[in-house]
C-alpha cells in the first residue's frame, strides 16, 4: 500500500470529531498558569474560580465517613436515592413555599450533568437555543458538542443584564427558538432576576412554545433581595441546581433537576444509559448538607463582607465600573479604560499582582474583551490584599 494513503488512513484514525471542537474554558487554563506560578515559590490570590474556599457541611462529610464504614457504596436509582429526592422536594417547600411532587426530582453529576441530560431530553441537533451574554461559557459549549445552535442575545444595564421577554421574542421572531436558558444569580454578572422579570419572561417563552431552563445553581447566595425558583412559577419549566456553591461541595459532584413530568421517564433513561446513577456517597453527604445550613450561612456572611471590600476598594484600585453583584460570589468588572483585551490583561494581573481573575471574553465574545470577572469565594485577608496587590500594580 502506497505510503501516501497510509498516511492519510492514520490522519483519519487520529482526527477528533467536530463536534469536539468547543472552546476552552478559560478559568482552567487561568488556573493553569496559577498553579505554575506557585509551583516556582510565587503566591498568587485565586478570584479566578468560582469554588468555595470553605469545606462541605460537617454533617455531610460525617455522613460521607459512617457510610464508608459501615456500608457497601453500591449503585442507586437512575434518578437518585429516594430519600435525597424527597429531601430536595421538602427544600423547596422549606425555602420557597412552593411544593414540588419528589417523583419530579432527579439527581444529576452536579449542575454539568443535568445540562446534558436537560438539553439531550428537550432538544434535537440542530435546534436554536437562547442564552444571555454575559453568560457561563459551557452552556454554549455543551450545546454545541450535541449538534445545538446557541443563539446570543445580549443583556444591557436598563434591564440589570437580565433578558426581557420582548428581547427573547424579537430572537424568536428572526429564526425560530425551540429553548431558552437564563441563571439568576447569573454567572459572571452577579446579577438577578426579580419576580416579576422571571414571571413575565417565562410567561412569554411559554406563549411562543419556547421550553424555558432555569439554572439555579447559586440559589441560597443572594443579597439584594431573595431569589425566586421557576419551579413555584411553571411546572413545565426545568430547573437545574447543585449542591456546589452554596453547599460548598464542588468536588463531590452532585446536583438535581426539577423535571416536568413527561420529561421524567426519558431524562431517567437516558440516565441509565450515560452514567447509571450518581456516585452514592455523593448522595449521602448531599442529603446530610442540608443540616448544615448554620454553617453555611455564616460562610453566606463572609461572602457579603467580601463583596465589601471590592465594591469599596476595586475603585479605589482603578476599577470603577462594575456590574451590580446581586447574589453568587462574583463583581464583574468594566477594564476598558486599561486595555481592549481581557485576556492580556488578566495574564499581566497574575505575572505582575499575582492576582488571578477570569477574563470576560470566556463569557461574552462580544464585549467580555472589556471585563473581567473576579470570584469572592475565599478570605476577607485575601479581598484586602487582593485590592492593595491591583491598586499597587494599576497605580
Amino acid at each position: 500500500m502506497p505510503e501516501a494513503t497510509l498516511r492519510d488512513r492514520a490522519k483519519g484514525l487520529l482526527g477528533a470529531s467536530g463536534r469536539s471542537d468547543v472552546p476552552p474554558f478559560m478559568v482552567m487554563d487561568v488556573m493553569a498558569a496559577a498553579a505554575r506560578i506557585e509551583a516556582a515559590g510565587g503566591h498568587v490570590i485565586h478570584m479566578e474560580v468560582g469554588q468555595p474556599a470553605a469545606s462541605a457541611p460537617k454533617a455531610a462529610i460525617m455522613a460521607a465517613h459512617a457510610a464508608l464504614d459501615s456500608s457497601r457504596i453500591d449503585y442507586t436509582s437512575a434518578l437518585g436515592t429516594p430519600t435525597l429526592r424527597r429531601r430536595i422536594a421538602r427544600h423547596y417547600r422549606e425555602a420557597y413555599d412552593c411544593d414540588v411532587d419528589a417523583e419530579r426530582i432527579v439527581v444529576t453529576t452536579g449542575s454539568s450533568g443535568a445540562f446534558i441530560l436537560g438539553f439531550l431530553a428537550m432538544f434535537e441537533p440542530g435546534d436554536r437555543v437562547a442564552v444571555t451574554v454575559p453568560g457561563y461559557p459551557p452552556y454554549r459549549h455543551i450545546l454545541t458538542a450535541l449538534g445545538c445552535e446557541p443563539v446570543l442575545i445580549e443583556t444591557s444595564s436598563d434591564t440589570r443584564h437580565a433578558l426581557t421577554g420582548e428581547a427573547l421574542l424579537a430572537a424568536h421572531r428572526k429564526t425560530p427558538l425551540k429553548g431558552v436558558l437564563v441563571g439568576s444569580p447569573a454567572n459572571p454578572t452577579g446579577t438577578m432576576m426579580s419576580r416579576e422579570a422571571l414571571t413575565s419572561l417565562i410567561s412569554a417563552a411559554e406563549s411562543a412554545g419556547i421550553r424555558f431552563i432555569s439554572d439555579e445553581i447559586y440559589h441560597g447566595l443572594d443579597y439584594a433581595f431573595p431569589a425566586v425558583t421557576a419551579a413555584e412559577l411553571s411546572p413545565h419549566a426545568l430547573v437545574i441546581n447543585s449542591f456546589s456553591k452554596y453547599f460548598c461541595m464542588t468536588g463531590w459532584r452532585v446536583g438535581w433537576m426539577v423535571v416536568p413530568e413527561h420529561l421524567v421517564r426519558p431524562i431517567e433513561r437516558l440516565q441509565q444509559n450515560l452514567s447509571i446513577s450518581v456516585p452514592t456517597l455523593s448522595q449521602i453527604a448531599a442529603e446530610a448538607a442540608f443540616e448544615g445550613r448554620e454553617e453555611m450561612e455564616a460562610i453566606k456572611r463572609g461572602y457579603l463582607e467580601n463583596r465589601r471590600i471590592l465594591i469599596e476598594g476595586l475603585p479605589r484600585a482603578g476599577l470603577t465600573k462594575f456590574l451590580p453583584a446581586d447574589g453568587a460570589f462574583y463583581l464583574y468588572a468594566d477594564v476598558s479604560k486599561f486595555t481592549s483585551d481581557s485576556f492580556k490583561f488578566a495574564g499581566e494581573m497574575l505575572e505582575r499582582a499575582r492576582v488571578a481573575a477570569t477574563p470576560g471574553i470566556d463569557f461574552d465574545p462580544i464585549h467580555g474583551h472589556q471585563f473581567i470577572r473576579f470570584s469572592y469565594a475565599r478570605s476577607a485577608e485575601e479581598m484586602h490584599e487582593a485590592v492593595t496587590r491591583i491598586a499597587q500594580w494599576l497605580g
